[in-house]
């Protein structure tokens, strides 16, 4: 996401794990483990999809009688965690607030007043009768058989009652992570821009109300490309690694090769997977295992917590069309049409920043990022990239520059040619830099607008 190279190796770092859809060998690696299949109904994928973002619960618990009693254990962390991430709000007290009786007995209308009873002592419309509350606010839902106040809850109902009272509390409180965002329109077509991180965390979650409404009135989602493509994820797998007999420590230096085993020793990673890879492909694959418990979180993790990959499996989810501006393939012979001697040059950066770490910490530039996007500060934003430029290079050149002018030029197809709304999610740097997509669609004639006015 940067313009150029980067000098501080914390950013090195940073930069290689942000750039373009590098979690394609995280979530590719999970894709490889043996499936196991989750117990969950299919009505409630969508949003558990969104609960899973909101770190109130492990995922673990899909495996674990997820359509059984909740225990009262589950029950506890999962309110505990519930109103912990409604705190973090930082509401106003209501001091008239006086709590709705409760038995703690893992009922379905319990587990409703203990929920009414977190948000009922802030400054919020929410009335004096939980009930009410919760079906005028559909976080409550019965079917044919009614409410079932009465009955047990399963842990499936107990998540999705949370996930539904988050969403909705973030919602009256007109909270919720802004994202840096534009909007760009003609006479017959709206196309909204969000610039994205390609990694995340829970606290990022959930999205304003008015950027999720954009996305959900959209006619498609536009992307760089489209990860979660089995097709672009063979490719990337195929191109990634050597063949003919050939590895790493036939096209990298002595010193290059010393300073990787030196990183596998680190790490405890096998020498014979790693030198399969190529140098593009490792530094990447480096890079995010040096984020290894960042946030408290796996890279996995933070890959799966990715602004990208959220819209992807939404769009998914709601069977909305998604248009690539560039796709895998192409991003993958990107990197791969680079000099041996730029992928080298990369590989010895995220080398030397794991074996030599600077003393600025990489999550604290990352915690200004997800700041900053949280509360839509596109200024701090950009700030962010211009304190990290360096020397030009041949890999930057190939990240920046003619890919953000092909990229407005189909943007600008779908303004001309198509009617109807369009939500664009893209690297945010693409927006940020100089000559930018948003610098080539205003040159073009059309004039970009900040989402939030």
């Amino acid at each position: 996401m940067m313009k150029k190279i980067m000098k501080r190796s914390s950013a090195v770092l940073l930069g290689a794990s942000l750039m373009l859809t590098t979690v394609v060998p995280v979530i590719h690696a999970e894709e490889q483990s043996p499936p196991l299949t989750p117990s969950i109904s299919d009505w409630a994928i969508e949003t558990l999809n969104e609960g899973e973002k909101y770190g109130i619960y492990p995922n673990e618990w899909y495996y674990e009688g997820f359509l059984q009693e909740i225990s009262v254990e589950k029950v506890n962390e999962l309110l505990a965690l519930t109103e912990k991430k409604i705190a973090s709000l930082g509401l106003s007290e209501n001091k008239q607030y006086k709590p709705v009786s409760v038995k703690n007995d893992n009922t379905r209308g319990d587990i409703v007043k203990r929920l009414y009873n977190i948000v009922a002592r802030y400054d919020l419309p929410v009335g004096t009768d939980a009930i009410k509350f919760m079906q005028d606010h559909n976080i409550l839902q019965g079917s044919s058989n009614g409410l079932q106040l009465e009955k047990k809850a399963t842990t499936q109902q107990a998540v999705i009652l949370a996930v539904r009272f988050i969403k909705n509390t973030y919602a009256l409180a007109e909270q919720g992570s802004k994202g840096v965002a534009w909007v760009v329109e003609d006479e017959d077509t709206i196309v909204y821009l969000l610039g994205s991180i390609h990694l995340g965390t829970p606290d990022l979650y959930p999205f304003n109300k008015k950027l999720m409404t954009a996305f959900d009135e959209a006619d498609a989602l536009l992307v760089e490309a489209n990860i979660l493509d089995t097709v672009g994820l063979e490719y990337y797998t195929e191109k990634a690694m050597y063949t003919d007999d050939l590895t790493l420590k036939d096209t990298v230096a002595p010193e290059t090769y010393a300073k990787l085993e030196q990183v596998a020793k680190l790490y405890n990673l096998p020498m014979e997977q790693l030198t399969l890879q190529k140098p593009w492909m490792l530094s990447s694959t480096l890079s995010l295992l040096a984020m290894n418990d960042s946030f408290d979180m796996t890279p996995q993790d933070m890959a799966m917590h990715g602004i990208d990959i959220y819209f992807l499996l939404n769009a998914q989810l709601q069977q909305k069309p998604v248009i690539e501006l560039e796709g895998t393939k192409a991003q993958v012979d990107m990197f791969d049409a680079l000099s041996p001697e730029a992928q080298e040059q990369s590989l010895v950066a995220v080398l030397d920043s794991i074996i030599n770490p600077s003393e600025e910490n990489q999550n604290e530039i990352l915690q200004e990022w997800f700041t900053s996007w949280k509360q839509g500060n596109v200024e701090d934003f950009a700030k962010s990239f211009q304190a990290m430029d360096g020397e030009s290079s041949e890999f930057n050149e190939m990240l920046f520059g003619l890919r953000d002018e092909q990229m407005a030029k189909k943007i600008i197809n779908v303004l001309e040619e198509k009617e109807g709304t369009y939500f664009v999610v893209v690297g945010s740097g693409h927006f940020l830099i100089e000559k930018s997509v948003r610098y080539h669609l205003e040159k073009n004639g059309y004039k970009v607008k900040p989402f939030y006015q």
